[in-house]
């Protein structure tokens, strides 16, 4: 038995193997993470508040001096006319708002000068009072340009109203 004993002595004298647990400090942090990061990935959206819609739009008639406003300026929408008819184009206020290079043209009729391919303050009629601005004497290219500039219109811009002289607001206006 004296082998066995032996055996026994030398086997209680190796040193034990310590067991590897796999609950150390950084895997506990690193499991943590993984599960945050999963967490994260997965949860539910929060619920987005919707924007309120914008107010709705209702075709009305203007003169050029209840059209002026509509220029942009104030918080204001950006209206222009083109033959009679009133386009929101507020979507375009870069353009037609208060600094974009069409910015006379906004809150007027700017029918002559987009027929005209001009800028210019002449091309806006000046006594917001007088009758509309019949075109005379533009020719066909220049009439040709203006249905180009509508046509776009139309298909970018909701029509919003219709332009009529001051005196004429009570006047049947065909859309």
């Amino acid at each position: 038995m004296d082998y066995v004993e032996n055996r026994m002595a030398q086997e209680a004298a190796k040193p034990v193997p310590e067991v590897q647990t796999i609950a150390t400090p950084i895997n506990l942090i690193l499991a943590s993470l993984f599960i945050y990061i999963l967490y994260r990935s997965f949860r539910p959206a929060p619920a987005t508040k919707l924007a309120p819609p914008p107010a709705p739009i209702v075709f009305r008639t203007f003169t050029p001096p209840t059209l002026l406003p509509y220029n942009g300026t104030n918080n204001q929408p950006v209206y222009l006319a083109v033959r009679g008819k009133v386009f929101d184009v507020t979507s375009g206020r870069n353009f037609y708002g208060p600094g974009g290079p069409y910015e006379n043209f906004a809150g007027r009729d700017a029918s002559r000068g987009l027929a005209c391919g001009s800028f210019d303050e002449e091309m806006l009629t000046r006594d917001l009072q007088a009758p509309l601005d019949k075109l005379e004497g533009l020719g066909d290219e220049e009439f040709e340009a203006l249905r180009g500039w509508e046509e776009r219109f139309q298909e970018k811009y909701l029509v919003v109203g219709a332009l009529v002289a001051v005196g004429d607001e009570c006047k049947k206006i065909a859309a």
